[in-house]
């Protein structure tokens, strides 16, 4: 091709139009802490070509799941909300997409990534959308960086590979120069890039909100959503399984469970926190989507709880269709002058015009209003409405003055003073410390948790080609803490980096995944059968449903055996898709399972049990999965060598128990010997 066909040439950064720039790493602001200005040529030239890369799936979360369900109000928000959803016992129907962010629709479920977790609240004031992440903070600090970041972790524009990951040289390029995104990655490089199911996912607004009460009083709240099952995740090789072997795990997990009358359910909560002048909260930059507040410092206060109760009817015209927008706000809720969430008012709305086709997606079925509607807006691609009237626009005599402006109950921004008028390219030096809060994160985890990270961290700078971008991330964990620097360096086998960061005891225990106790309701347990009949099975298959488990029989072959038809067979059953395993029978080699039709099929070296129920033991064993056995299964574990932590026999009743106790904690940790000095 001739040169001239070649979009980048030269050496020096310029605009569309060919003119230099200085900077594409702050967007226009009116002073430091002031808002974004539109007058941004460069930002709004850069968002822009950004938001419609891709026709016609979204650009970032391409592949989602969603779900339909209702928010309830606990009243516990109304002194500083006004907003009429928020009133106590006050039922909001919702629609929740969850999604992942650098795969294509085409996608696995199970990749580590980022998670959206983004809710739209159908409320009698109109709509309004929370759309967030399963990490409260932020790769960047300033929306102008988004396409960035983003154009960092995709695949490769030369081969389109590596797909949904971040294992590879661009993104640990622009991450390890741009060290503001430590923070983020860390969070992603622990087991909650990796969750175990939707579900167990928490999700967080990443930004400061501003809420208004009935007086016109505001405070400043970053919003979580709990989840009542815990937070859990998957260790990496399950992880990685579940790609090849059911790429589709995470959105049947959440479709089953619904469908099972297992409803999942989130605790919206609130961390609430008095504007001050300079919109500090105990030397946290509140407008920085990069940090969190520890809820240490600012506990998390309940303000109502969501369940989702239905699956949805056409994934296209509802989980494809769903259009959220951040500056979809209700009366008593506003936002702040956060650079990222500045642009991401413009972004979403920009996005939604090329994706949707046009300006009226807001009339689509699963993006319309509940509450009336009359907005003086005409015509435009797939207008969908009838319009009557003579007058669409404002003032009017002609249609009686109608639509009429209101003050009561309208949507108010609240009043913030710029505190210069002085247009720059710059952040507030508070926003300069990258690396604290990536530490305490790290110390806050379980010793087996930090043994993740470190593998985690290993794994994905292994996958990079250029020496220098593993030395550099080096230099990077060096300076969030020096066990960590360690631990990877040792893994890839470079010397650990000189320097590091300051020790320090601050932990916050709310940031580990391990400890507690947790609801099991929908966790699915694996009950392996032999073919010939299973005395007291229909008893533990009833207890673990009673139990509210979902229990999935696993017979040598598809047919019925006594009655029992399973839903899985020794050939396609994996342990990765269970959260317990239970062996009812003794499990003897099946006379038509060959290694030519099934390699795990081949002999085992264990006497009279299958191959392949021999993987199954081992695999759950390996992830720390309970295990259980009643009658002839103790011989089967006995043969196979299975003892040890978290491993039970027993009735049925005593098993169901005994299971339940386990499943509580997620899994049996006690099997992983952390290479950190605490266990």
């Amino acid at each position: 091709m001739p040169g001239t066909a070649f979009a980048q040439q030269g050496a020096r950064l310029t605009s569309p139009g060919g003119v230099p720039l200085r900077d594409t790493d702050h967007s226009l602001k009116a002073g430091r802490r002031g808002p974004v200005l539109l007058a941004d040529q460069h930002l709004r030239e850069k968002i822009n070509h950004f938001d419609h890369e891709r026709i016609p799936e979204r650009v970032v979360h391409a592949r989602g799941a969603a779900a339909h369900g209702t928010f309830v109000a606990n009243g516990a928000a109304a002194g500083i909300c006004r907003a009429a959803f928020l009133q106590p016992g006050v039922e909001t129907p919702v629609f929740v997409r969850f999604s992942t962010v650098l795969g294509s629709r085409g996608s696995a479920d199970t990749v580590r990534d980022t998670r959206g977790f983004a809710v739209k609240f159908y409320t009698s004031e109109g709509v309004h959308d929370l759309v967030g992440n399963n990490i409260p903070v932020f790769f960047i600090q300033d929306g102008i960086k988004f396409p960035d970041i983003i154009h960092a972790g995709k695949p490769h524009p030369s081969r389109e590979i590596p797909q949904a990951q971040s294992a590879h040289d661009t993104f640990w390029d622009f991450v390890s120069l741009h060290t503001e995104a430590q923070a983020h990655t860390i969070w992603n490089m622990s087991d909650r890039g990796i969750p175990r199911s939707l579900r167990m996912m928490e999700g967080f607004g990443v930004h400061a909100f501003r809420l208004i009460d009935a007086d016109g009083d505001t405070c400043l709240v970053k919003f979580h959503w709990k989840p009542k099952a815990g937070v859990h995740g998957l260790v990496w090789e399950e992880a990685q399984l579940l790609c090849g072997l059911d790429p589709d795990f995470h959105r049947r997990d959440l479709a089953d469970a619904i469908e099972a009358g297992n409803f999942p359910q989130w605790d919206l909560g609130v961390q609430v926190m008095p504007e001050t002048d300079d919109e500090l909260f105990e030397g946290i930059d509140l407008l920085d989507p990069t940090k969190f507040v520890p809820e240490e410092l600012c506990p998390v206060q309940v303000i109502g709880t969501m369940t989702l109760t239905a699956n949805p009817v056409n994934y296209f015209a509802e989980t494809e269709q769903v259009a959220f927008q951040v500056g979809n706000l209700v009366p008593g809720i506003d936002v702040t002058n956060d650079p990222l969430l500045q642009v991401r008012l413009f972004s979403y709305l920009d996005t939604q015009m090329t994706r949707l086709g046009g300006p009226n997606f807001t009339q689509l079925p699963i993006n319309r209003s509940h509450a009336p509607v009359n907005d003086l807006l005409r015509d435009g691609m797939h207008q969908g409405a009838v319009h009557g009237g003579v007058a669409p626009y404002h003032p009017n005599s002609l249609d009686g003055g109608c639509p009429f402006v209101v003050t009561e109950g309208a949507f108010i921004e609240a009043p913030r003073i710029p505190e210069a008028n002085a247009r720059v390219r710059q952040l507030p030096a508070s926003f300069e410390d990258h690396f604290s809060q990536a530490g305490l994160f790290f110390r806050s985890l379980s010793a087996v948790e930090r043994d993740h990270v470190v593998a985690a961290y290993t794994f994905e700078l292994s996958k990079c080609y250029e020496l220098v971008i593993r030395q550099r991330q080096l230099d990077q964990l060096a300076a969030i803490d020096a066990d960590l620097a360690a631990g990877v360096a040792a893994g890839l086998g470079l010397p650990v980096p000189d320097g590091g960061p300051v020790s320090s005891d601050q932990r916050s225990p709310a940031l580990s995944m391990v400890g507690g106790s947790w609801p099991v309701t929908g966790r699915t347990v694996g009950v392996v059968i032999g073919a010939e009949r299973v005395p007291g099975v229909g008893d533990l298959l009833d207890g673990l449903r009673g139990a509210g488990l979902l229990p999935l029989v696993i017979g040598p072959a598809g047919s019925s055996v006594e009655g029992e038809l399973p839903q899985r067979s020794y050939g396609t059953a994996v342990a990765v898709e269970l959260d317990a395993l239970v062996i009812a029978a003794s499990t003897p080699p099946e006379p038509g399972a060959t290694p030519t039709l099934d390699a795990r099929a081949a002999p085992s070296g264990e006497v009279d049990v299958d191959a392949r129920v021999v993987e199954l033991l081992r695999q759950a064993w390996r992830h720390a999965k309970p295990i259980a056995a009643m009658g002839e299964g103790k011989d089967v574990l006995e043969r196979v060598g299975i003892d040890g932590a978290g491993v039970v026999s027993g009735q049925p009743a005593a098993l169901v128990d005994d299971l339940t106790d386990l499943l509580a904690a997620h899994r049996v940790w006690q099997r992983f010997e952390p290479a950190g000095a605490d266990a």
